[in-house]
């Protein structure tokens, strides 16, 4: 139980907040319960902000950090955005187009790719995430495109592959979103940027206590946040390394785990959650 402590609370996206985009009723209830009793709770995702519809926003957040640390906004406060630097950013690009990799470009206003991007992601059927498609942009040159991360699909090179080719620079980790199964697809980020030092920032911003940050997550970009946490939740069927951070072991979307930590830590005030009472 936090007993009257102000908790501030980071709760990744996919597979964790919501499934497959969709946000279930009882996470939304919880939010706002948890809000409602003072605490504060910011959405925490490896997705670019561009890439953050209305209905997985509905609940209401005090904040987000997106694009896996890179880029972070408070009350509508931008309080970081780290992008590619232009001998990177042109570095990976080349050794992904010569490997014919399929790629977006992933920045707060949009998400770019090379001409024909978007028939290989057409090409997936039912799996092509209908955000990305709304949101794709292809202008040709990516030279001028100044990006945070770069999500990848349809490789043909697994993953150690490309980071012996990247550099030590440069991170590559599997995929945390839903465009390919195993090692043929995966997200590229600038190394020393993940997910808590984005929420460090928001601790430093509101000079918080890291004892009272509350992180929940399922992938393998939620290793950092849940060790850098006070209290570290994890979905149970994370990889291995997260559920050996985890104080606490809670269900995917489909079992509402969102709503179950919540409870479980004392953070609904006095209301009731899908019969579950704080």
């Amino acid at each position: 139980m936090t007993g009257s402590r102000t908790r501030t609370i980071f709760l990744d996206v996919d597979g964790t907040y919501a499934d497959h985009g969709t946000v279930p009723e009882v996470h939304a209830d919880a939010v706002r319960a948890a809000r409602a009793a003072g605490h504060r709770v910011l959405l925490c995702t490896g997705r670019p902000v561009s890439m953050l519809p209305d209905p997985l926003l509905a609940a209401g957040f005090d904040g987000i950090v997106a694009s896996a640390g890179a880029y972070v906004s408070l009350g509508g406060q931008v309080v970081a955005d780290v992008r590619f630097p232009d001998d990177l950013a042109t570095r990976v690009r080349h050794v992904l187009d010569e490997h014919d990799v399929a790629y977006l470009l992933e920045a707060p206003e949009a998400v770019y790719g090379p001409v024909g991007v978007d028939d290989r992601l057409a090409a997936r059927g039912s799996a092509a995430p209908r955000e990305i498609l709304d949101i794709l942009r292809m202008p040709g040159d990516l030279a001028a495109v100044r990006f945070a991360k770069i999500s990848y699909f349809g490789a043909r090179v697994p993953i150690a592959t490309l980071r012996g080719l990247f550099g030590p620079e440069i991170g590559v980790l599997p995929s945390s979103y839903a465009l390919d199964a195993g090692d043929t697809a995966g997200e590229i980020h600038l190394a020393h940027v993940h997910k808590a030092v984005g929420i460090e920032a928001v601790v430093d911003h509101l000079g918080l206590d890291r004892a009272d940050v509350v992180a929940v997550g399922d992938g393998h970009n939620d290793l950092e946040m849940l060790a850098y946490a006070g209290t570290a939740v994890a979905v149970e069927a994370a990889p291995a390394p997260l559920l050996a951070e985890a104080d606490l072991v809670v269900p995917g979307p489909a079992g509402g785990g969102v709503a179950r930590a919540f409870e479980r830590l004392g953070l609904l005030g006095t209301a009731s959650i899908a019969g579950e009472t704080a």
